[in-house]
């Protein structure tokens, strides 16, 4: 493998996952993200009782505080390369929290369509593999600069 453009492929991972996390925990603070969050989160034994005892509004801007949180430890690799592994890691959990929406919410799959046929919400949410893959890959390499610093 190529060591340059591995270097830029995960430099641009590495990027591209903390971005994703901040901008989109911003969104939580916002009126239609926590409308649209309301069939996830209502469906999923996971996050239901927190919905009913915070609120639509509390848990979409505790969810929001994680994700800003999580995408700058991502992001302080070269400051912190144990707090960005923390972070990944924390990406990676919440990335397998919003998988399990594919099996929680009934509107992520179109019925009646014979083989399981996604729904646009449901392939939203299987993007969600490539995050969990790139929050790995991240957890690996800050890992790898924890050990080399010492």
């Amino acid at each position: 493998m190529d060591g340059g453009l591995a270097s830029l492929g995960l430099s641009v991972t590495r990027c591209g996952l903390a971005t994703v996390f901040v901008w989109v925990g911003t969104l939580k603070f916002k009126d239609y993200e926590v409308e649209n969050a309301e069939v996830l989160v209502t469906a999923s034994p996971l996050t239901s009782r927190l919905r009913a005892k915070l609120g639509a509004r509390g848990l979409a801007r505790i969810i929001g505080i994680t994700q800003i949180t999580l995408g700058s430890l991502i992001a302080a690799k070269a400051v912190a390369p144990r707090a960005a592994a923390l972070g990944s890691f924390g990406a990676a959990a919440m990335m397998l929290g919003t998988l399990s929406f594919l099996v929680t919410t009934p509107e992520a799959w179109q019925q009646g369509r014979g083989v399981p046929q996604l729904s646009m919400l449901g392939e939203a949410l299987l993007k969600d593999t490539v995050l969990l893959g790139a929050a790995l890959v991240t957890a690996a390499d800050a890992l790898h600069a924890v050990t080399a610093g010492n």
